[in-house]
């Protein structure tokens, strides 16, 4: 098990640095002087000049990656260019906002889509297996947004029911909880239709195993040997899907953090891209690979630990 979580460990260090490498490369590819685009069109050249040494974008492509990796390690991202604060603080004031979206986002996911996958097993090819089916797949096909904006208009426009912009009042718990609702909803539903198939897949094969057999045999239950002695073992293939989709829940909580005015990363790093404001991308995109890697890694691990046969061939 140790030398599974070295090799998982040295894997995610390394998605991280290709990550990074290619977001400095799709900076320096984008159109435009980026001087010129953030100081506007009245900037002098010494202006530009002294921008473009600010942001280090003078040197040398690599000299500006290893610059950046060894700053990482020492926890420096760089200085914002308009408030001259420090990118480190200003990504953990927004990281606790887009942290506790995510996770509210996971357990819409997990709350509706586990269930509704065991449901479908259980009525294979029937009707209710196809209808399952149907609200799965329209699940993944709505984009978030989508799913922001008619959860605004109807659940807090409408109906009432929440809040409809902000994060609630710093310090009510109450209050931010719910403010997270319609955000989580919109970010996690998207999920449902995935974790919702893959949990019937794993059932099925699970449900013609021969224990299982020999359960209904004894005259156990139909319901005990689903949620109980199927799903333990069902359940093992979707911890490792869980932390792939974190990564998608970060990139979806861009949109709720926008449509419902919320503070958070995604938010941050949009505003800075508008402005060409490189430490706050950088540093931003930075923390959020480092979550997605992180979310694979700690999945792995439980699925490596549980399930002794997923580190025999890595």
């Amino acid at each position: 098990m140790l030398l599974y979580t070295l090799k998982r460990l040295g894997l995610a260090i390394l998605i991280v640095c290709v990550a990074m490498l290619l977001l400095l490369s799709a900076i320096h590819l984008v159109p435009g002087d980026p001087a010129g685009i953030a100081l506007g069109p009245r900037a002098t050249p010494e202006m530009r000049a002294e921008f473009k040494a600010l942001m280090g974008l003078d040197q040398p492509f690599f000299i500006q990656y290893f610059k950046f990796l060894g700053n990482v390690v020492t926890g420096d991202l760089g200085v914002d260019v308009w408030s001259k604060r420090p990118v480190t603080q200003m990504i953990a004031d927004q990281l606790p906002h887009t942290v506790a979206l995510t996770i509210v986002g996971l357990g819409w996911s997990m709350m509706i889509g586990i269930p509704l996958g065991c449901f479908s097993a259980v009525h294979r090819n029937s009707f209710l297996d196809r209808f399952t089916a149907v609200i799965s797949v329209g699940c993944i096909a709505i984009p978030s947004f989508i799913v922001g904006l008619y959860a605004l208009l109807l659940f807090a426009v409408e109906l009432g029911w929440f809040p409809a912009i902000g994060a609630g009042e710093p310090g009510d718990l109450g209050d931010q909880a719910m403010h997270l609702v319609l955000p989580g909803l919109a970010v996690g539903l998207g999920w449902v239709g995935y974790l919702a198939r893959f949990v019937r897949t794993s059932m099925l094969e699970v449900m013609g195993e021969n224990h299982i057999r020999m359960a209904r045999a004894y005259g156990i239950p139909t319901r005990r040997i689903t949620y109980i002695y199927a799903l333990k073992l069902a359940i093992l293939p979707t911890v490792a899907l869980l932390g792939v989709g974190v990564g998608s829940l970060i990139s979806g909580a861009v949109f709720a953090e926008i449509i419902f005015a919320r503070p958070g990363i995604g938010k941050m790093v949009v505003d800075a891209v508008n402005t060409r404001n490189y430490p706050i991308v950088m540093g931003g995109v930075l923390v959020t690979t480092m979550l997605f890697a992180l979310s694979t890694l700690i999945s792995d691990l439980i699925a490596a630990w549980l399930d002794p046969r997923v580190r025999q061939g890595f």
